[in-house]
């Protein structure tokens, strides 16, 4: 299965990457939290730092998306992927 992941602003500079496409085994069952070490253990610790809080939760100050969906409004992140799905990371938004 492949999944697109999308990447913005600081995400951009630690990746190097606007964009990357993850290929998950098919025995596997994806979930973002599984995608997302996934993606950890790729970029290392500064992807880690900014991605996870310090009990290893995704920080819900992130817009993280699936196709388009934020993922706590889904009210979990063990939703599972979709071949094809987008994942993209946003930083948090604030306002002026």
């Amino acid at each position: 299965m492949q999944i697109s992941i999308r990447y913005f602003t600081t995400l951009r500079e630690i990746t190097g990457k606007k964009e990357e496409h993850l290929v998950v085994p098919e025995n596997q069952k994806p979930t973002v939290t599984s995608v997302l070490k996934i993606l950890s253990d790729i970029h290392g610790k500064s992807f880690t730092d900014y991605v996870f809080d310090t009990e290893g939760k995704v920080k819900r100050c992130l817009q993280v998306l699936i196709n388009g969906t934020n993922i706590f409004t889904l009210k979990q992140q063990e939703v599972l992927f979709q071949e094809g799905d987008v994942l993209a990371i946003l930083p948090p938004v604030s306002g002026g």
